[in-house]
Order: C-alpha cells, then structure tokens, then sequence
C-alpha cells in the first residue's frame, strides 16, 4: 500500500502561480498528477521517473506546469505557473507501483480554482 497525501491548492488570480505537494509513504517507479474538473473526465497532468526524474506533460500544460521530486522527503511537486481559469479542477497526486504499468494509488486530491 501506497499512501498519498496532496496539499497546496487554493484560490488564485488567471497569471498567478500554485505549487501542489505530495507527500508519498514510499516511492514507487513513477508518480503523477491529474486533474478533474466539474463534469468532465480525469486528465493527465504529468508524471515523473523516481530514479531518473524523467518527465512527461499533458500538451495543455507544457512550458507552464514543472514537476519534480525530492528524495529525502519522498514528495512530489507540481509548481504551476501562468495560471488560467480552464486550470481549475481537483487535482489528484498518482502512485504507479510498476513502470509502465497502472496508477493503482490515489490521493484524495486537492482543489484548485483560478479565477479571471
């Protein structure tokens, strides 16, 4: 079992900046983050390597959303720059216990509202 505890998210202006955590009780070979807005689906954000810090971004994000992790501290961070209001969603912190396979643990997701 992987437990995965998610804090960070707020209100903030379209242009503004959030940087999410998540705190994991052991690492697992990839980690991740999603978004659900209201009524749609849950989406990919973006997901991080432990061992290698390779990563991998929804194009909705790219060159505006950075993930990253620290080792020491076992959490995973997703900074959030040049926020728009089309960002707002649950945000969700993922656990993928085998490379390439599925995220079979989930936080219980932190809220994030951009307004314009």
């Amino acid at each position: 079992q992987v437990q995965l505890v998610e804090s960070g998210g707020g209100l903030v202006q379209a242009g503004g900046s959030l940087r999410l955590s998540c705190a994991a009780s052991k690492r697992t070979p990839v980690m991740g983050w999603f978004r659900q807005a209201p009524g749609k689906e849950r989406d990919f954000v973006a997901q991080i390597t432990w061992s290698r810090g390779i990563t991998t971004y929804a194009d909705s994000v790219k060159g505006r959303f950075t993930i990253s992790r620290d080792s020491a501290k076992n959490t995973v961070y997703l900074q959030m720059n040049s926020l728009k209001p089309e960002d707002t969603a649950v945000y969700y912190c993922a656990a993928q216990p085998c490379m390439g396979g599925s995220y079979n643990y989930w936080g219980r997701g932190t809220q994030v509202t951009v307004s314009s």
